[in-house]
């Protein structure tokens, strides 16, 4: 099943739904007809629901369009059932221009709420007798449903707002710390104040709704996780590409043989290969691909190589392929120098050159 439909794209920006959030719409359904709603209500509920996320899709262009500015691009933007979320290409490391990203989306949301504060008599509504507000609440009438959606949008301004990783808030914290601090001490007191609200979430979730105890998990880890990334990026600062590759490494020719591929990963620890004929590299051999034609006799190498890859220089900074390395499907790169190769690099001997280097520093 395909995860994500596109929607086609703005400013050069995907915008895709994840097949999880129609489970959403059906849930709406299902809800209304248990309630004993009619087909005006479902369309009704469902028209709001699909408003709603494009008051979302609105917040998560603020975030792009804004990092655009400082030319940094977004490669799409994904639909969920809990919201949105904009991939940017990276994070700015400069503090006003993080913080700028950051406080773009909720600004999106606060325009939008202040313009149905000024399109709809919002005192008019709030001035309603107790008494006859739950008729006057529950009419599928325009007026409401803007009301409703006025709320919706302050209320996504209040929660993204919250000091805590991954929301804007977090990072409009750190980014206003980073201004008087280091970047990474910053993140540590933005990541810690994040998981002290998890840990209020946790409690309130605890005592009176389990939602929010998915929410202080979601907070939770994504401050720990924006921790380690920022403290790895620090660790990495300055380093290069050819301090942590691997030099000891096998490579194969075009017609190479399965078996002969497959004797050497039972033999040794390496699962992917440099495909060379002659000195000049031409392909790389996955391990998905080697197991995929393992049951293949007369498979060569040829048939099973990609010739699509990304190749590091020696100098390259251990930053852009600590970056380079979480944002790809393949973490396997074949590292030059002066087009000869010399070595690879993947997560895994990153992430031992990581461990040792956090040792050395402390």
């Amino acid at each position: 099943m395909k995860a994500n439909l596109s929607l086609g794209s703005i400013a050069g920006i995907k915008i895709n739904v994840h097949w999880t959030f129609f489970l959403l719409i059906v849930w709406i359904v299902f809800d209304q007809m248990k309630r004993g709603g009619n087909t005006a209500s479902i369309l009704y509920n469902i028209a709001f629901i699909l408003t709603v996320f494009v008051c979302v899709i609105l917040h998560e262009l603020g975030h792009a369009l804004m990092a655009k500015r400082f030319k940094i691009k977004t490669k799409k933007i994904t639909l969920l059932p809990i919201g949105g979320i904009a991939s940017l290409e990276r994070i700015p490391e400069s503090p006003k221009q993080e913080f700028l990203v950051a406080i773009a989306g909720p600004l999106v949301n606060v325009c939008i709420a202040a313009l149905l504060f000024f399109t709809i008599p919002i005192h008019d509504i709030l001035n309603q007798n107790f008494n006859d507000s739950y008729v006057f609440f529950s009419r599928f009438t325009l007026q409401n449903f803007l009301f409703y959606l006025f709320l919706v949008n302050v209320g996504l301004v209040l929660f993204n707002m919250i000091p805590a990783f991954p929301m804007d808030g977090g990072r409009v914290l750190r980014s206003a710390l980073a201004m008087k601090m280091n970047r990474v001490k910053a993140t540590q007191i933005a990541a810690s104040t994040g998981q002290f609200f998890a840990v209020l979430f946790l409690i309130f979730g605890l005592l009176y709704n389990p939602i929010l105890i998915f929410i202080a998990l979601f907070i939770f880890l994504g401050a720990y996780g924006e921790n380690q990334i920022v403290n790895h990026l620090a660790i990495l600062n300055g380093h290069k590409v050819q301090e942590a590759m691997m030099t000891n490494i096998t490579t194969f020719n075009p017609n190479d043989t399965i078996n002969k591929v497959l004797k050497t990963i039972i033999s040794g620890t390496e699962n992917n290969f440099i495909v060379l004929k002659g000195a000049v590299i031409i392909g790389v051999l996955y391990h998905k691909d080697i197991i995929e034609n393992s049951h293949k006799e007369d498979c060569l190498v040829k048939d099973m190589m990609t010739t699509k890859f990304t190749l590091l220089k020696a100098k390259d900074d251990l930053k852009k392929v600590y970056e380079l390395i979480y944002s790809k499907s393949n973490t396997f790169f074949p590292v030059v120098k002066q087009d000869e190769l010399i070595g690879v690099i993947d997560a895994i001997n990153l992430n031992e050159y990581l461990l040792i280097q956090a040792k050395l520093t402390h």
